[in-house]
């Protein structure tokens, strides 16, 4: 692991603490309600109702974990790369008897058997993370079974471009959409830097690991809003979010 993924892994250690700290508001917030979006819903209506067995890459939380099982997977495994939000995600799942089973790994190396995984779901904050999408992309196409599906639901590569401000949507003036990195400014543990990548670029990396486009669609709507921020760029007239399905084409060799 290079000295910058090393930095950001010990930035999400960190920042992993509010799990743990937060425990019984998420505990709630999970036993009462889904944290999937209308968007994931729509799009994974048909493939949850085969009770998948999903793989969760950057699992975060693990509260979209709950709600995937509740939807309909049969089981979920947890992927990230942060023991503290491990251990909390776990504790939640087992509190909640929820059929989920997380593992310490950094993507894309995921100590998981090929052909494993119906359904690989990623996003919310994880793409932003990875220096490397073809190789990213390549270790999904490896975990899912033939015919089985990748589902993505994250910020948009744009979205990193437009300032906060609440009267009118206006662009950074030290990023670029084409830039290879930022230093995130508002991330909890300040100056993890954040990977980029163009939408074409994303594409392009799931294509070419062997996956059928399924659909691609660009959302106003941003994942997360910060608290106490009501932003101008997220007044429906700037893409925030974005939605792929892809589907593995052939069997893999």
């Amino acid at each position: 692991m290079d000295s910058v993924s090393r930095a950001n892994r010990q930035a999400w250690e960190s920042a992993s603490a509010k799990y743990v700290r937060e425990h019984d508001d998420l505990l709630a917030q999970a036993a009462s309600g889904s944290t999937l979006t209308s968007v994931e819903l729509d799009l994974l209506s048909v493939i949850l109702r085969c009770s998948p067995d999903v793989v969760h890459l950057q699992s975060g939380n693990g509260l979209d974990d709950i709600a995937l099982v509740r939807a309909g997977a049969r089981r979920v495994v947890g992927i990230d790369y942060s023991q503290v939000a491990v251990r909390a995600a776990q504790r939640r799942a087992d509190e909640l008897s929820v059929p989920c089973r997380y593992v310490v790994a950094a993507v894309p190396s995921v100590p998981l058997a090929s052909a494993s995984a119906d359904l690989v779901y990623t996003g919310k904050g994880a793409l932003m993370w990875l220096p490397g999408l073809a190789e990213w992309a390549c270790e999904i196409a490896r975990l899912l079974r033939p015919g089985a599906h990748v589902f993505v639901f994250d910020e948009h590569p744009a979205a990193a471009l437009w300032t906060w401000d609440e009267d009118q949507p206006r662009i950074r003036q030290d990023r670029s959409y084409f830039g290879r990195s930022h230093v995130n400014d508002s991330f909890p543990a300040r100056g993890a830097v954040e990977w980029q990548s163009t939408l074409g670029e994303i594409v392009t990396s799931v294509a070419c690991a062997g996956l059928q486009i399924v659909h691609l669609g660009e959302h106003p709507e941003p994942f997360w809003r910060m608290g106490g921020v009501s932003a101008a760029a997220w007044n429906g007239r700037l893409p925030n979010s974005f939605a792929l399905l892809a589907r593995l084409a052939q069997t893999p060799h």
